[in-house]
């Protein structure tokens, strides 16, 4: 039995060294382009159809297309998205290991 040469112990952006602006940006990035590419199967769009609807160069068409997205910025991806018909929400909230702080030290309180 192999057994794993590592394990992740939550998010595998953290393990992989990135810091949490950067696993955040990725993790938006990501879901952007998990939209769009749903669109693009959902009406079964062409490239060529795309590099149209998009007002972009063929090449950043075909780069979009293949995930090839590390050098597109969020604000080019909102566009896509937009110039697709797709509405966009962005959430904040406190992370998971804030939110048990914040419960933790108010108990603590409240017993004292």
């Amino acid at each position: 039995m192999n057994k794993p040469a590592h394990i992740t112990r939550g998010d595998v952006l953290d393990d992989l060294g990135f810091s949490r602006a950067e696993a955040a940006a990725l993790k938006v990035k990501a879901t952007i382009f998990e939209a769009i590419l749903g669109e693009i199967d959902r009406r079964r769009l062409t490239q060529r159809e795309l590099v149209d609807l998009l007002d972009e160069y063929q090449p950043n068409v075909s780069n979009l297309i293949n995930g090839r997205i590390g050098k597109a910025s969020i604000e080019k991806l909102l566009y896509y998205a937009a110039r697709l018909g797709l509405k966009s929400k962005i959430e904040m909230r406190p992370a998971v290991k804030a939110r048990a702080l914040k419960k933790t030290s108010s108990s603590a309180r409240a017993a004292a």
